[in-house]
């Protein structure tokens, strides 16, 4: 399939590893977000997804897994619950399949990898740092640490830390690590995972809800709750990516409830090198191809010749370089 780049003349590319020798080049900052594109094979009938600045694989975890129990998908009134339960084939089923195929297409693939051991995330990167076709890890640190008693990688700086080293450690790939909004200080994660050696950072996870059937008198998901995602979680995923683009030098990755430009360009300014589109493409499978060409009209309209120039625009701490500066304002209320 062929490559097709949008119609404006301002130059898209962003790179989200600009300190990393194998680079991640990307034609535009659009990327499809884990758990909403499946393997990209399930869109390539639909859109072309080679236009895309590059898309993220579900999760994969060291052993297969079935998923929760049905239901585990609940519409909210501005978004959605789910409780899938990271339901894939394991990373030995997945590296007999998926690799090869990747090889033959332009858009970078990105797989994001999840596990309750840092052996296990380990293990499964240096097995794939071995495979074609993949460009960069997306590590997901909002899972249970069974060393720690259940307590989430993503709530600890230290523990977020010690995950990247771990996959720093057997892969030369780009590595971007999705950080959890369920940290109490989101910040000291996003600087512990840079220096750790994260080549960028994405962000946010979903939130943990509930939805409960008032005539059953019991939750809807069979799990009881699950993660939020969609519009209502914009807001607080802007301040997050506002602050965590403040904080650190590594490019940062925004998401949460993307429906329009507008949205995603709420994300650009306040610091985001590129965005995920998740539950919007669950709307309008052509959303992240659309906001390609508005984005490039955008642009030109606004006398920018490069995508990059309007990175951070809004963020006074990414601007000036002191992170200190939006956690006094967080503090104090103002």
């Amino acid at each position: 399939m062929t490559a097709v780049t949008s119609h404006g003349t301002a130059d898209l590319a962003v790179d989200l590893a600009p300190h990393n020798p194998r680079e991640l080049l990307l034609r535009n900052p659009f990327m499809a977000a884990s758990g909403c594109f499946g393997y990209g094979e399930e869109y390539a009938g639909v859109i072309d997804i080679q236009r895309l600045g590059a898309f993220v694989s579900k999760g994969i975890t060291p052993e297969r897994r079935a998923g929760n129990a049905m239901p585990r998908i609940v519409e909210t009134p501005a978004g959605m619950l789910n409780a899938i339960g990271l339901q894939n084939p394991g990373i030995h089923g997945f590296v007999k399949k998926y690799p090869t195929l990747w090889d033959s297409w332009a858009v970078p693939a990105i797989v994001n990898i999840s596990a309750e051991a840092v052996d296990d995330y380990a293990m499964m990167a240096a097995m794939l740092d071995e495979q074609p076709g993949i460009a960069a890890i997306e590590i997901n640190v909002s899972c249970p640490n069974i060393s720690r008693g259940g307590y989430c990688f993503g709530w600890d700086a230290e523990m977020s830390a010690e995950v990247t080293r771990a996959v720093r450690g057997v892969t030369t790939l780009p590595i971007i690590v999705k950080l959890s909004p369920g940290a109490s200080d989101i910040v000291s994660v996003a600087i512990a995972v840079e220096a750790a050696g994260a080549d960028a950072i994405s962000l946010i996870n979903t939130l943990v809800g509930m939805a409960i059937d008032v005539r059953r008198r019991r939750p809807l998901l069979a799990n009881e709750t699950g993660g939020v995602s969609g519009p209502a979680i914009k807001p607080i995923a802007v301040r997050m990516v506002y602050q965590v683009a403040s904080a650190v030098r590594i490019p940062v990755v925004g998401m949460g409830g993307i429906m329009s430009l507008n949205d995603a360009l709420e994300f650009f300014l306040a610091g985001a090198s590129a965005v995920q589109i998740g539950t919007g493409i669950f709307v309008d499978p052509g959303l992240p191809i659309r906001l390609i060409d508005e984005l490039s009209q955008w642009l030109d309209e606004e006398g920018f010749s490069s995508f990059n120039q309007i990175v951070g625009l809004a963020n006074v701490g990414f601007r000036s370089g002191d992170p200190h500066l939006f956690r006094f304002r967080e503090a104090s209320g103002l």
